[in-house]
Order: structure tokens, then C-alpha cells, then sequence
């Protein structure tokens, strides 16, 4: 299951990164997003999610968020 499928409120397990964009991949890891982490969503509007990663809150698009397999 991929992020953007993900129920608000529930912690996951980010699995993989399943991009073929280099650009997107390195963004993002320098917001904490790989294999491994914690992630949270926050809440979900109709092009975007608000996750929670470590500490941090962070507003990303459906695409990203649908690279990122939980």
C-alpha cells in the first residue's frame, strides 16, 4: 500500500521509495522518507497529505506520496 492509500492517524513503516526520479527520491530523503522510518499521516486533501516524519510536519503532493510504499 502505498501512502496516499494510507488511514489518517495510523503509523506505518516506510517500506521502499518507488521512483524512477532521482530528483523526487533525493527530496524525499532529506525530509527523513526512506526504508525504515516512521511515517504518519496527518491529514489528506484532494492533491496533497500532511505526514509526520521524525518530528517534523511536512505538506507533499499525491505523487510523492504515492512513491512512498508502507
Amino acid at each position: 500500500m502505498n501512502l496516499y492509500n494510507a488511514d489518517i492517524g495510523k503509523e506505518y513503516i516506510i517500506r521502499e521509495i518507488l521512483t524512477d526520479d532521482v530528483e523526487l527520491d533525493q527530496f524525499l530523503f532529506s525530509l527523513g522518507c526512506y526504508a525504515g522510518e516512521p511515517v504518519t499521516v496527518v491529514s489528506r486533501k484532494k492533491r496533497s497529505c500532511t505526514i509526520a516524519v521524525k518530528d517534523a510536519r511536512y505538506c507533499i503532493d499525491d505523487q510523492q506520496a504515492r512513491a512512498i510504499e508502507v
